[in-house]
């Protein structure tokens, strides 16, 4: 100790120790003292020398120092100490008074050859590594600034270590999720340095769950209200997204993009707007174009921009697109966001075309950015926005395209209102020539690949001025054009005829009517020879080559309908007046301009000064397509583009062939098909027909080797009995095969008793069909065994005695009716005279007579009424009768039907009894001789009864045939 206070104290006399040698005392102290206090108080007097003495202490101290850290972990403080010595010897950041333009660079290359030596032992980085998983406020914050400060200067060799080293982004990730702000906020820095320009490491920290993290860090500080910590959220946000399609799919898939939304929720109040503020909302409008970028792949920029107009974030940025008091550069970020988050997608164009500015009356938003585009006060940079906001609403947009080109025809043009149409013939007939330029370009974005379109242009007419007639559109431009040098602009004259030669470049390409409307004028053609052959200055060959570029157009796509400008004339013009090598150097000055590769980078126009906007990025792409063609086209002689048509029409015909040829193939296809259908049913068929006979062949083949094997056997049999009676018959085994045959027969036996009366119930019952068909055949003409002759006859007397008493009341009813009528007119007649009679005075006596006959008339009609209604019941209850009789005759006929079918089973059944019982006749008789060879008694009644069975059989074959016969 008191060697330090005589360092850090200085000495009562003598001379001051320099700097260097106070330095090397303390390393020497460091590396030589057994003491820890020694070793720490040593170490915080390097820290405090480290800033003045930089240099010194990084050269002397720095092995010192890496050895304090692999040796004394146990002690935070002194850890703490040797780190910001690190630091302070490793960073760049000096103090404010030290920090002058000569010293910035120098203190850079020092921090940097620092920070090299650190590196050179990597396991220096591994130890810092570990140091930060120390939860000691003292090791940790110093260690989260060294590791930056190498990460600043050795970026890109700290970053393989951390990969390499294991759980290495998992332990940096963990700084996010400290309680102390100091160090979180470090180590938002930290990542920051960490993913730069390393994809393996952002898809890492994008997998540790930072995305949830950091929302929630942005939420946690009041979104774009919040402070510095939102804005370094926002920049590692960035960084974790940017150019990384991994991670944009994740952070989409994520739902993070709906979280989003509430940091553009801006209040009506938006005056005073924070520094802090319009740093944070602009970096969250970067967030979102860095999601719907055009540089990314076409599909996950189209699924965002569809998801944030689900969750209403193209609804919000539209809102502040609108709103009043936004500040300019947050407004112009707005409309380059908008543009994005549309670009492509209809659904989001759609919903940008209804949107309304909140003005008395209410316009549509693209009138109003389009009122800021051509207004020369407005800032240049906001006008480009609207410039690629309008071209974005246009992209693969034919309904939009059709929309701008319909308010400039005449009928739809509204002299009240102002619409886009009037707005860009305003900014392209202006005299200001960045509006010029602006309108122009903004005007061939509405004809880009829509060849509608451009021929409706066509028809757009333009009042000059008072008296004269109006003008096409195009006639407007070609005049301006050959009048540009006579006409005073604000800007470039360059920049106005450049314009207006893409515009038409664009507008006659692909439309050989056009072109047709533009070689119609007689002084274009002329015009543009005459720019092409002159020679200009170099501001001028810009233009020389634009005009070489339309006329080739007019070559390339002219259809030859005017006999003057022809394909093969105009070449001849080219070639008198201009000469072909010539022509093809003026068409090459375009794309050897050094602006022409800068707009073709990216759609978005981004341009430091006005008067360096000349390209669009789409006319590059066209001066692309289009310049090999029209210089192939130049040198073709007549002969070669007459046999590229025949070519082209051998061509047509070919495809025409082809197409009919792909028909028939398609044709034969499907008969193929069908066919093959066809055929793997009826193999299938064939299949299982096969499969059926080699299952009766098997069976077929076991039939006949169970018929061998019986064969074999009896033939055994004999020939033993035969060669071995003598000795069998004195074994006995004669005798017991005897009584197994007799037992045999008396089986056989009775089965055909059994058979036999089977077979008489049998023949009984056949025989009372027979005799029942046989009776109802001559009526019926069809076999019927249950219904007999009396029945029938029986049924058809009750029938015709019905009828006959139907059709006798039937006439007494009418008889009666005949009779009710007559009685009806003599009332009528009687009543008549009565009343005659009534207006006689002396009358009295006749009307008491005609009373009495009327009283009798009526009593009369009255029994006839009676007779009448017991008739139409009978005739009802007859007609139930019959229809009782003819439902009987029908349940008769079906009874008839199923006896018939009963006959025909029966008699098969009779012929399968009859085919038993001769087979039981023969097995009988066969063993009735084997009886009689074994030398048994056989009685002969037996052979009787055989024989008379054989008879029987016989005699009921013979009567079934004669019964057959007479049916």
């Amino acid at each position: 100790m008191n060697f330090l206070r005589g360092v850090m104290g200085g000495q009562a006399t003598g001379s001051q120790p320099s700097g260097a040698e106070t330095i090397h005392k303390l390393c020497d102290r460091v590396a030589s003292s057994t003491l820890l206090d020694d070793r720490r108080d040593a170490v915080r007097a390097l820290k405090s020398l480290s800033k003045k003495y930089r240099v010194e202490v990084g050269n002397q101290a720095m092995d010192q120092l890496i050895h304090v850290l692999k040796t004394d972990r146990s002690d935070s403080e002194i850890i703490g100490y040797a780190l910001d010595t690190l630091y302070n010897i490793v960073s760049s950041d000096l103090e404010e008074e030290e920090q002058e333009e000569n010293t910035t660079k120098h203190s850079d290359d020092v921090g940097s050859q620092f920070a090299e030596i650190f590196m050179k032992d990597q396991e220096n980085v591994t130890l810092l590594l570990s140091i930060l998983e120390e939860f000691d406020f003292h090791a940790r914050w110093p260690g989260v600034k060294l590791l930056t400060a190498l990460l600043k200067h050795q970026g890109s060799q700290v970053q393989q270590i951390i990969l390499v080293s294991p759980m290495g982004v998992s332990r940096l990730m963990d700084l996010l999720a400290d309680s102390r702000e100091v160090i979180r906020n470090d180590g938002l820095l930290l990542l920051q340095q960490l993913a730069k320009g390393n994809a393996a490491i952002q898809k890492i920290v994008a997998f540790e769950n930072a995305f949830e993290r950091l929302l929630d860090i942005i939420t946690e500080e009041g979104n774009s209200d919040g402070g510095i910590v939102v804005e370094d959220c926002l920049l590692l946000l960035n960084n974790l997204l940017k150019n990384n399609n991994s991670n944009q799919n994740f952070f989409k898939e994520g739902s993070y993009i709906q979280r989003m939304k509430p940091w553009f929720e801006v209040g009506d109040d938006n005056s005073g707007w924070s520094a802090q503020k319009v740093t944070n909302l602009h970096l969250m409008l970067q967030l979102v174009r860095v999601l719907v970028s055009p540089v990314n792949p076409p599909g996950a920029t189209s699924s965002c921009q569809k998801t944030m107009f689900q969750c209403g974030l193209l609804q919000q940025l539209c809102t502040i697109l609108m709103a009043t008091g936004v500040p300019a550069d947050i407004l112009t970020e707005t409309i380059n966001t908008v543009s994005e988050v549309i670009r492509g997608s209809q659904t989001n164009q759609d919903y940008f075309a209804s949107v309304s500015a909140p003005s008395n009356p209410p316009r549509p938003a693209i009138v109003v950015l389009l009122m800021s585009m051509v207004n020369e006060r407005q800032p240049f940079v906001l006008r480009c926005a609207v410039l690629y906001c309008f071209q974005c609403f246009l992209y693969k947009n034919q309904k939009g395209q059709g929309e701008i080109v319909a308010t400039l025809l005449p009928s739809t043009i509204d002299a009240n209102s102002i619409s886009a149409g009037q707005l860009l013939c305003g900014g392209l007939f202006s005299q200001d020539s960045l509006s010029n330029w602006c309108a122009a370009v903004a005007l061939a974005h509405a004809l880009l690949e829509n060849s509608t379109q451009k021929e409706q242009l066509l028809r757009v007419q333009l009042a000059t001025s008072l008296g004269n007639p109006p003008v096409s559109l195009l006639q407007q431009c070609t005049n301006i054009l050959s009048q540009g040098d006579k006409i005073d602009r604000r800007g470039s004259k360059v920049q106005t005829r450049v314009g207006l030669l893409m515009l038409l470049c664009t507008w006659l390409s692909n439309c050989p009517i056009a072109v047709m409307h533009f070689l119609h004028n007689q002084a274009n053609v002329p015009f543009l020879t005459a720019q092409i052959s002159e020679n200009l200055s170099e501001d001028e060959h810009l233009v020389q080559g634009l005009c070489a570029l339309l006329l080739g157009i007019c070559i390339y796509f002219n259809d030859n309908s005017l006999e003057n400008y022809t394909k093969e004339k105009l070449k001849q013009l080219i070639e008198k007046r201009i000469g072909k090598e010539n022509f093809i150097e003026k068409l090459g000055y375009i794309s050897k301009h050094e602006l022409y590769s800068k707009a073709g980078q990216k759609p978005q126009p981004s341009f430091s000064t006005p008067e360096q906007m000349l390209f669009d990025h789409e006319f590059t792409k066209l001066v692309k397509e289009l310049e090999v063609l029209i210089i192939k086209s130049i040198h073709k002689s007549s002969e070669d583009e007459k046999k590229e048509e025949e070519v082209k029409k051998t061509l047509e015909q070919h495809d025409s062939i082809v197409t009919q040829y792909k028909e028939l193939i398609r044709e034969q296809d499907t008969q193929i098909n069908e066919l093959n259908q066809q055929v793997m049913s009826l193999t299938s068929q064939n299949e299982h027909l096969q499969s059926s006979v080699m299952q009766q062949q098997l069976q077929i083949q076991q039939h006949k080797d169970q018929y061998n094997l019986l064969k074999v056997q009896l033939g055994k049999d004999s020939h033993h009995h035969n060669s071995h009676s003598e000795t069998v018959q004195v074994n006995g085994i004669q005798s017991e095969e005897v009584c197994s045959l007799r037992e045999q027969v008396e089986d056989l036996k009775k089965q055909t008793e059994i058979l036999k009366g089977q077979l008489e119930e049998r023949d009984y019952v056949i025989e009372s069909l027979h005799s029942g068909q046989l009776a109802v055949m001559p009526r019926e003409q069809t076999a019927s065994d249950g219904i007999t002759e009396d029945q029938t006859s029986h049924l058809r007397k009750e029938l015709e005695s019905l009828q006959s008493q139907l059709q006798s009341q039937s006439a007494q009813i009418s008889k009666l009716q005949n009779e009710k009528r007559e009685l009806r007119h003599k009332l009528e007649k009687a009543t008549a005279a009565t009343s005659s009679a009534s207006g006689d005075s002396g009358g009295t006596a006749n009307s008491s007579d005609s009373e009495v006959k009327i009283l009798g008339l009526k009593k009369d009609v009255d029994r006839l009424k009676e007779d009448v209604k017991a008739l139409t019941e009978s005739k009802a209850s007859m007609e139930q009768q019959l229809a009782s009789a003819n439902s009987t005759i029908a349940i008769l006929q079906t009874d008839k039907s199923k006896l018939q079918t009963e006959l025909s089973e029966s008699k098969k059944e009779q012929d399968d009894l009859l085919v038993l019982l001769a087979d039981q006749d023969q097995k009988i008789l066969a063993l009735k001789s084997r009886l009689k060879e074994l030398g048994e008694p056989v009685d002969d009644e037996d052979e009787m009864e055989s024989g008379d069975q054989d008879d029987d059989v016989d005699d009921s074959h013979g009567d079934d045939d004669e019964e057959d016969e007479q049916s």
